[in-house]
């Protein structure tokens, strides 16, 4: 049963709810304001729903950014659905394909929420699997399918974290038109997925045209980039594709387990331009993660670089841009603050005897793509 907090909508303006709303989008994108503050304005209930593969260890993006997204989210009393889309990383051949390993990392996704601070009570956790086994599921992907060119199909597929010359099997062309029907399967309004399912997301709404259903609002959350920086692809959504931190490319990657040296050995190794805040992932770390938390950062330089220093982000941005701020200084910041983060998770999984177990389990396997 999931618990609703029945004083929010009292005490939250509509202004204020679309306020926290679109924060949530914040370098990412909203796709349909108007409705939402129409819905708003209505007094209907928002349900929103974010779905994720199981597929390994979690990695910032999953760990720090979404729990944050989950919580500003029913901050505005949208009540929220998490889809553990077990077929589908079964289909996407994550962890081998193999659906006994994929459901131990759901079950490991699961603690990774609670170690971030979510209220499990608070939101609603299905599995794809067990929805998938109706007939109106698959009659639904069909007329979906049926709406749908096969060159569309191909060019969403992008949503797997695949280039579209990577399709592997016949299975991969159904994923788009299975993911359109989860909007409808779980009955929201809200898609609230990373830009990175944009291709998805859009295809929902023109079905959702064509067919007479109910058109989801879009709100699309930032990519945080890989530890490598902005990387070329073909199009936008394959520049995103290539660039984002991916539990697939562990190269790229800072983990929700990782321990101190960890990161500072891969922070040291990480892209970081003077003077340039364009595709610098350690600001893109900055931004979306740390100072949400902490709105001033301290940064601790000896007295001959002109001494420790106090900076907001935006004060941060303009002095490294003039290069009063070092690569080397930044780096030891982002260090110490995505540290100061992720402890409180690593605890968790120290002296929680279930999450404990579950870590040590996945990290056995091997991330397949």
């Amino acid at each position: 049963m999931v618990k609703k907090d029945a004083k929010v909508e009292k005490e939250l303006s509509i202004d204020k709810r679309l306020e926290l709303i679109k924060s949530v989008a914040e370098g990412g994108e909203l796709i349909g304001e108007d409705e939402l503050k129409k819905i708003l304005e209505s007094g209907e209930e928002l349900v929103a729903y974010d779905g994720f593969e199981p597929s390994g260890l979690a990695h910032i993006p999953f760990g720090l950014l979404r729990a944050e997204n989950l919580k500003t989210m029913l901050k505005a009393g949208v009540r929220f659905k998490l889809w553990l889309a077990d077929y589908f990383a079964f289909i996407n051949n994550k962890l081998g394909g193999d659906l006994n390993r994929i459901h131990k990392a759901g079950e490991y996704f699961i603690e990774v929420w609670k170690a971030c601070g979510i209220d499990i009570n608070k939101v609603e956790v299905i599995w794809a699997s067990e929805r998938m086994n109706k007939l109106e599921y698959w009659d639904r992907v069909l007329k979906i399918a049926k709406e749908t060119t096969l060159n569309r199909s191909i060019r969403a597929t992008t949503i797997m974290g695949r280039k579209e010359k990577e399709l592997q099997s016949t299975a991969q062309l159904f994923y788009p038109s299975m993911q359109v029907s989860d909007i409808f399967e779980l009955e929201v309004n809200i898609c609230q997925l990373g830009l990175d399912q944009r291709r998805a997301n859009i295809l929902g709404r023109e079905i959702a045209d064509k067919l007479n259903w109910r058109k989801p609002v879009v709100v699309s959350h930032h990519m945080i980039l890989g530890l490598q920086g902005i990387q070329p692809g073909a199009d936008k959504e394959e520049t995103i594709l290539a660039s984002k931190m991916s539990k697939s490319k562990p190269e790229t990657c800072i983990y929700m387990h990782d321990t101190e040296e960890d990161i500072k050995k891969k922070i040291a190794k990480a892209f970081c331009p003077e003077k340039i805040i364009e595709g610098n992932p350690l600001f893109d770390y900055l931004k979306y993660l740390i100072c949400k938390k902490y709105p001033k950062i301290n940064i601790k330089r000896p007295d001959k670089f002109g001494g420790n220093i106090e900076l907001s982000y935006s004060e941060l941005e303009q002095q490294y841009i003039s290069g009063e701020i070092h690569p080397l200084d930044l780096k030891n910041t982002v260090i110490f603050y995505l540290n100061d983060l992720i402890q409180p998770i690593r605890k968790y999984f120290e002296t929680n005897k279930k999450a404990k177990e579950l870590y040590e389990e996945v990290k056995k396997y091997s991330v397949t793509r």
